[in-house]
């Protein structure tokens, strides 16, 4: 099978450091193994992701010598595919409508607050343990709600099994480690939000199987994610990528890049002289 390999930011900013490493890695990968890369853009995020902002991620993209296949897959234009397929896992039992706001999560929670991977307060469950009338009633009236995936449940659906994913690296990926996932580490995650029709976790999922992606490449920042996506590719039988999770760029601080951290952008640094060469270079893909 030829390996397939894809780049999906999220325009929600600019582009630093951290995602030329990343895309440059994908496509170096896909060169040294005889396969595809895709570029993909993640904007489920309509209010952030404006149409100037995928407009500046692709010329930068372009900039850095990046060649990619057409046409690229925008979510934004998905959002009645992934919500078709919440409805079938809502129709199993495995969803359901949550109306608590991060304040009430907070507040549920109390002082001993457990946390998710990523840091976040763990959802108690406050709605999963809605009487039929009472939840009945509240989407009566309207009220705003996510659907979250019942972590129990699902897994219980999918029955006892070791959970896991085979961890590449390697100039060619050639090396394998079969990893153990904890997905119930991260409770009831939301699987449709409030104001979109989908969520990062099932997006993701839902196109990397669309797509035939064989090897998904992404900072480690998304490693115990990937819990997640196992779980969600099991309920749905999906094929299992192979996943690499590679070092982040960090500043002079040691804190990684991040737009929400107004890292400097690839555009400002172009503006500044610096060339696309430089770049590759400084990354390690002179």
């Amino acid at each position: 099978m030829q390996p397939v390999f894809r780049f999906a930011p999220s325009p929600n900013g600019f582009l630093h450091l951290g995602h030329a490493y990343s895309a440059l890695l994908n496509a170096h990968l896909a060169r040294e193994t005889g396969g595809r890369f895709l570029v993909r853009i993640e904007d489920i995020d309509t209010i952030r992701c404006t149409e100037n902002r995928v407009t500046a991620c692709l010329e930068d993209l372009e900039w850095l010598g990046l060649d990619w296949e057409q046409p690229v897959l925008r979510q934004s234009t998905q959002f009645g595919r992934y919500r078709a397929t919440a409805d079938v896992l809502a129709a199993r039992g495995l969803l359901y409508p949550c109306f608590c706001s991060r304040n009430d999560i907070a507040t549920a929670a109390g002082q001993a607050t457990l946390r998710d991977p990523d840091g976040a307060i763990l959802y108690p469950g406050t709605c999963r343990h809605l009487s039929d009338g009472e939840r009945a009633e509240r989407l009566g009236r309207g009220e705003p709600y996510a659907l979250r995936l019942d972590m129990v449940a699902a897994l219980a659906s999918i029955g006892a099994r070791r959970f896991g994913w085979q961890e590449v690296s390697g100039a060619r990926l050639e090396n394998q480690t079969d990893i153990t996932a904890r997905p119930e580490a991260w409770g009831d995650v939301v699987l449709v939000r409030k104001e979109t029709p989908t969520s990062y976790h099932l997006a993701v999922v839902l196109d990397d199987a669309l797509q035939g992606i064989t090897h998904v490449v992404r900072g480690t920042d998304l490693y115990e994610a990937t819990a997640i996506h196992r779980v969600l590719q099991t309920l749905l039988d999906l094929p299992t990528p192979r996943y690499h999770h590679h070092a982040l760029i960090r500043d002079k601080e040691g804190k990684k890049l991040a737009k929400s951290l107004a890292s400097t952008p690839l555009r400002q640094l172009r503006a500044e002289g610096v060339t696309a060469g430089e770049i590759r270079k400084r990354l390690g893909f002179d």
